[in-house]
């Protein structure tokens, strides 16, 4: 069974996120459109950017096209219906708008190459989601844009295909220490349901700072940490046993509270999307005694490695899959250049 299928098992909606750009993001979505052809599996295929050109509009470097089989259900813009090679059937026009015009949703009528876009919004990009759904879709692939984390949110969707690869790094020591740190993260553990839980999501607004002392909770007059470290350091007294930070966790916000308080309280975040530390500084944090939980995290459902660099330089493909593999347990990892074995099971 192929990746794809044991996916389908679990999920309706994927987010395919790429670590950086050229970090094979497309060229994942590509091998599971592939898989879903040999398998017969409807797909539904959108994005919160723009995909299947052939020449990146940004780098000017190549790209690989999106090909999509009869059958497909996909998220066009106006602008860009006429360059498929595709036949496509209109199934509806919808409410949602690019910069590319408004998208429609279409059926595959006949297989060629398509040039895909969907809506910016995470909301509207759920509710075209289940549109799709209506209309045949049984697993949908949302191409998230390189520059949108929000894409990898748990709001946007079940789970997330991480992409990672050479382009990370010439060391492949880094490259594996990067990609674990970011599944760590997005593998943070979830406030547990008691008081603390309770009074957050008991502000409909949480956009500002919140401290929790017992069973009570004041707001500050903050919407972000990133210049407020000073502030939360005088904040934070011997009751306050949680923070909750509504926007970026950055080192900028924590430099200046003090080590002892830093360890006295746990910081509550929306979702690891909101933290911008790297994998040095995060294990500096972690042995003082910082600790971190989210409201919600994030499901990673399987890994891709693209061992080329668009610099010129690769890595061996089974010693970039053995690293990866050795760094993350329980997850698939599959280098879609070589094809579908993977060891772990979903």
């Amino acid at each position: 069974m192929g990746l794809l299928s044991q996916l389908k098992q679990k999920y309706k909606t994927l987010s395919i996120v790429g670590m950086a750009k050229n970090a094979g993001k497309t060229t994942a979505l590509n091998y599971l459109i592939e898989e879903a052809m040999d398998d017969g599996v409807v797909l539904g295929i959108t994005s919160t950017g723009r995909d299947g050109e052939s020449c990146d509009l940004v780098t000017g470097t190549d790209k690989p096209r999106v090909f999509l089989d009869t059958g497909t259900i996909v998220s066009v813009p106006v602008k860009l219906y006429d360059l498929a090679d595709a036949g496509l059937e209109i199934l509806c026009m919808t409410n949602y708008s690019t910069a590319l015009g408004q998208i429609m949703l279409c059926r595959v009528a006949e297989s060629g190459y398509v040039q895909i876009a969907g809506p910016v919004n995470t909301n509207d990009q759920k509710i075209m989601c289940r549109e799709m759904l209506a209309y045949g879709a049984e697993i949908i692939l949302i191409d998230g844009a390189i520059d949108r984390k929000s894409i990898a949110a748990p709001d946007a969707s079940d789970a997330i295909i991480l992409s990672t690869g050479a382009v990370i790094s010439r060391s492949i020591k880094k490259v594996v220490e990067e990609t674990a740190h970011i599944v760590a993260l997005y593998q943070l553990p979830e406030l547990e349901d008691g008081n603390a839980r309770d009074l957050i999501l008991s502000k409909q607004e949480r956009e500002k700072i919140m401290l929790i002392k017992g069973k009570q909770l004041e707001l500050l007059d903050l919407k972000t940490g990133l210049t407020a470290g000073k502030f939360l350091d005088e904040a934070i007294d011997q009751e306050t046993d949680y923070i909750y930070i509504p926007g970026a966790l950055t080192n900028s916000v924590i430099s200046d509270i003090h080590p002892a308080k830093m360890k006295q309280v746990q910081f509550i975040l929306k979702d690891p999307t909101k933290i911008f530390i790297d994998a040095m500084h995060w294990q500096q944090l972690r042995k003082k005694g910082f600790t971190v939980k989210v409201l919600e995290n994030i499901t990673v459902a399987a890994l891709t490695v693209n061992p080329h660099a668009p610099a010129g330089y690769s890595f061996e493909h089974e010693a970039l899959l053995k690293a990866i593999r050795g760094a993350i347990d329980g997850i698939p990892v599959i280098d879609v250049k070589l094809g579908g074995e993977f060891s772990e099971t979903i």
